[in-house]
């Protein structure tokens, strides 16, 4: 049996919170195709703590 553990998805405006950024700017990340990793569930949103953790630390969230 695998021991598999699930990671909750994050709103926008809960991303922005976790990353101390104002919502805009995540908007922003997504629309200039920053590679934020987000997903589109519905209309909204969604974010996993751990895959924004590798990607600040890739450098993707730097200011160019």
């Amino acid at each position: 049996m695998t021991n598999t553990v699930y990671e909750k998805w994050i709103s926008l405006e809960e991303a922005a919170e976790y990353l101390s950024v104002k919502p805009v700017t995540i908007r922003d990340w997504i629309k200039r195709g920053k590679g934020i990793p987000a997903q589109k569930i519905g209309r909204k949103w969604a974010f996993k703590c751990s895959e924004l953790d590798v990607w600040v630390k890739s450098g993707g969230s730097a200011i160019e």
